[in-house]
C-alpha cells in the first residue's frame, strides 16, 4: 500500500471514531471540492448531473466550509428560488419546470445522505415536496403510493401510461445516494413506450421502512404483491432496474422472486467481494465519489464506526446467503472494469454461478461502466433500457427523458 493511501486510511479511522463527523471526512479539500463540483456540473456527471452552470457557480461561490449544513444551504437557497417561481407561475408548464429545478437543487443539497445533518434533512423534505408537485403536473401524473408493511409503511411512486390494456412495468430502485425521486424523474422514455414506472427507495435510504440487512428484500416483495392488485398493471410482465448499490437488491430479487420477474438489470454489481473488509478499507477513499462515502455507506447499515461497518457487511454476501448458485430470473450485469467503488470481480463471479446471464463490461469504465465515450446516459439509452424492453416484449418507439443515474 502506498504512503498516501495509508495516510488516508489513518485519517479515515480517526475521523469515524469521532462523534462529530464533518463533511471534511474527505477525500477533498474545500477548494478541491469546489473545483471538482464545477467540473462535474460542466460535464453532467454525478452527483451534480444536470444543472444550470450559472447556478452551480453561484452555489460554489457561496460555499465557505466543508460542513454538511453549508453544502445543504448553498444548494437549498437556489432550490427555494425556483420553488417561489413555481408557486408564482401563471401556467402549468412554467410551474412544472420550476418545481423540477427546485427538486434538483434540493436533491443535490441533501446528497449523499440526509441522515447526518439537519440542513440536509430539510433539503430532503423540501425536495420531496417539490418533486410531488412536479409529478402532479406531468401527463400522466406521478401517483404517490402508500403500502402497509409490518408496523410501518412503504412509500413509492407509480406512473402508468394511458393504454387500453394493462401495461408492463419497470420496478426501479435508487442507489446508495440517489433516491426514488431521481428514479421516477427518468421514467419518461418508459412511459413513451407504453411501460409503467414504479420507483421505490432501496433499504436504508430515503423513506425505506428497513435498513440494509439479510431479509430486508421482504418489503420489496410486498411492493410486488401490491402491484398485482393494480388492474392497469400487467403483473406478469415486470423487470427490476437497479442503480449501483441497488444492483445487490435486483440480484436478490432475481433469485427470490424469479417466478414473478421477467428479468433484473443489475447495473453496478456488489454481491460478495464488495462486502469484504479488504475491499472496503480501500474503496471508501474512492476519488470517483465526491465526498462522504463512508458516512453514506455506514448509515444504511445503522452503524457508526469503521469496526462495526467492516463486521456488518460480510453476511450480506450472496455466497454466504447461499443464493449465488440458485436458479434465477434473467439478469443483465453492467459495470466498468476500472470501478473503484464496486469490484468488477463480483460481476465475473456472478457470471460463473447459477443460470446464464448477459453482461456488458466497459474495459475503461469506472463505476457503473461510465467513461468519456460511455457516459451514464448513453449506457442507459443503448444498453440497459433496450435490454429491459426486450425482456418486457416491447419494441422501442422513442428514446426520451434520459436522466443519468447517480452514486
Amino acid at each position: 500500500m502506498n504512503t498516501r493511501l495509508s495516510t488516508l486510511l489513518i485519517v479515515t479511522l480517526a475521523l469515524v471514531g469521532s462523534a462529530a463527523w464533518g463533511q471534511s471526512w474527505g477525500p477533498r479539500s474545500l477548494e478541491e471540492l469546489k473545483e471538482e463540483t464545477l467540473d462535474r456540473a460542466r460535464n453532467g456527471e454525478g452527483p451534480i448531473g444536470r444543472v444550470k452552470m450559472a447556478d452551480a457557480e453561484r452555489a460554489m461561490a457561496n460555499l465557505h466550509t466543508l460542513e454538511r449544513d453549508d453544502w445543504a444551504g448553498v444548494w437549498s437557497d437556489i432550490g427555494e428560488e425556483y420553488l417561489a417561481r413555481a408557486k408564482a407561475a401563471r401556467s402549468d408548464d412554467a410551474a412544472r419546470d420550476n418545481y423540477y429545478w427546485a427538486w434538483r437543487y434540493f436533491d443535490i443539497g441533501r446528497w449523499p445522505t440526509e441522515k447526518h445533518s439537519e440542513g440536509k434533512r430539510r433539503a430532503y423534505d423540501h425536495g420531496r415536496e417539490a418533486f410531488i408537485a412536479y409529478g402532479q403536473l406531468l401527463d400522466p401524473p406521478v401517483e404517490v403510493v402508500t403500502i402497509p408493511f409490518e408496523d410501518s409503511e412503504i412509500v413509492a411512486y407509480l406512473r402508468v401510461p394511458d393504454l387500453e390494456s394493462p401495461a408492463p412495468l419497470v420496478f426501479g430502485m435508487n442507489g446508495l445516494d440517489s433516491r426514488k425521486e431521481g428514479v421516477m424523474a427518468g421514467s419518461q422514455n418508459y412511459i413513451d413506450n407504453g411501460i409503467a414506472a414504479f420507483a421505490i427507495d432501496m433499504p436504508g435510504t430515503g423513506q425505506a421502512p428497513l435498513l440494509i440487512d439479510v431479509g430486508s428484500e421482504r418489503y420489496l416483495s410486498v411492493a410486488l404483491d401490491y402491484l398485482e392488485t393494480r388492474p392497469e398493471i400487467d403483473a406478469s410482465r415486470i423487470v427490476v432496474q437497479s442503480r449501483s448499490w441497488s444492483g445487490y437488491w435486483a440480484a436478490v430479487l432475481a433469485y427470490t422472486e424469479r417466478d414473478r420477474l421477467l428479468g433484473a438489470a443489475v447495473h453496478g454489481v456488489g454481491v460478495h467481494h464488495y462486502f469484504q473488509p479488504e475491499w472496503q478499507k480501500v474503496a471508501v477513499n474512492s476519488l470517483e465519489y465526491l465526498f462522504d462515502l463512508f458516512p453514506a455507506r455506514s448509515v444504511v447499515y445503522g452503524v457508526d464506526t469503521m469496526e462495526d461497518f467492516l463486521a456488518y457487511g460480510p453476511r450480506l454476501s450472496l455466497v454466504e446467503r447461499g443464493l449465488i448458485d440458485q436458479p434465477s430470473a434473467p439478469m443483465l450485469l453492467v459495470n466498468g472494469e476500472q470501478d473503484t467503488q464496486q469490484p468488477i470481480a463480483d460481476l465475473y463471479l456472478m457470471m460463473k454461478h447459477g443460470d446464464p446471464k448477459t453482461a456488458w463490461v466497459n474495459p475503461v469504465g469506472g463505476h457503473m461502466g461510465r467513461s468519456e465515450e460511455w457516459p451514464g446516459g448513453r449506457i442507459q439509452r443503448d444498453v440497459v433500457q433496450p435490454w429491459i424492453m426486450r425482456q418486457l416484449g416491447v419494441e422501442p418507439k422513442s428514446r426520451s427523458g434520459m436522466v443519468e443515474a447517480r452514486e
